[in-house]
């Protein structure tokens, strides 16, 4: 794998960005020198690294450099080396913090436990489990490993990657955690059954974990999104307009430690506050005839 210049190799899968030493900017800020006190506390509560997954686009991304600028150092994990050799820089050169890139499929168990390894001898304040995937149509009609691996990654990575990376937390009473839900979570939904089902999990699981944690000073906080414009809608194979995923990681970030459920947008919000009113099985038909018009059916070729 070629490397760029800024960083260096500590194997094939794994670089590290030293700190150029910038102080470190959120974007809009017009007093620079007043940054790093602004976010004086928040780093040392998260700090001194964070976790991000699926940090090379979308949600992930934008997440992973918002903290970057409020000077917390970043370890960017997914499965696109290139992309995260770009952020990677781009969070140096901007916020000089230190970066290390892990490029691993976590999906799989031994991905899970390599990004373990390449987090060992770091000190993690904040673990954003952002990494996942969806399938549209009905349930048969989808491949069954297609689902199992979304299953893998959905609830057993999010999983491992909570329990492992909570516990030294724990021990210093000091962290946290965000786990993405969806608008989905509260309900089956046909059309998105696997994905709705992951979904109900890691609500429940963030819900537990907060309280389950709070008396350790580690805050917990599940983000439930409704549709965004990332690389998500097109693996989903869903045609719908989406929010911009940098609004959408400020409102998530914004609201850690404050709420256990957080919509990032009112579009979401708003949707769920309505169904709720509705019984589960009217929500689950509700849902249903959405997700059967966000659906893009393809057939020989894109559509």
């Amino acid at each position: 794998m070629q490397q760029n210049a800024a960083l260096t190799s500590t194997d094939q899968l794994t670089s590290q960005v030293p700190s150029a030493g910038h102080p470190e900017r959120e974007r809009g800020s017009t007093d620079v020198a007043a940054a790093p006190e602004r976010w004086h506390h928040w780093r040392a509560h998260y700090g001194p690294w964070a976790v991000v997954t699926g940090a090379s686009s979308g949600i992930g991304l934008e997440i992973a450099r918002k903290i970057a600028r409020r000077g917390v150092n970043v370890v960017l994990a997914a499965r696109r080396v290139r992309q995260l050799e770009s952020l990677g820089e781009e969070l140096q050169r901007d916020c000089g913090v230190d970066v290390r890139i892990v490029a691993v499929d976590l999906s799989t168990e031994s991905g899970v436990n390599r990004l373990k390894e390449q987090t060992g001898d770091l000190e993690i304040g904040l673990l954003v489990a952002n990494a996942g995937f969806g399938s549209s149509g009905p349930f048969l009609d989808q491949q069954a490993d297609g689902e199992l691996n979304l299953v893998d990654l959905n609830v057993r990575s999010v999983t491992a990657q909570a329990h492992h990376f909570l516990q030294p937390m724990r021990q210093r009473r000091s962290g946290g955690l965000v786990l993405l839900s969806s608008i989905l979570a509260w309900q089956g939904v046909p059309g998105a059954a696997s994905y709705a089902a992951s979904k109900a999990y890691v609500q429940s699981l963030a819900e537990a974990l907060r309280l389950e944690l709070k008396p350790f000073n580690v805050d917990v906080l599940s983000a439930a999104p409704a549709q965004v414009d990332t690389g998500f809608n097109d693996r989903a194979n869903l045609r719908s307009p989406g929010s911009e995923p940098a609004a959408v990681a400020r409102n998530i970030l914004d609201h850690l430690g404050r709420r256990t459920t957080v919509y990032p947008h009112f579009r979401g919000w708003f949707l769920t506050r309505a169904l709720s009113m509705l019984p589960r099985f009217a929500r689950v038909r509700v849902l249903g005839g959405v997700m059967a018009g966000m659906t893009r059916h393809q057939r020989g070729g894109s559509g």
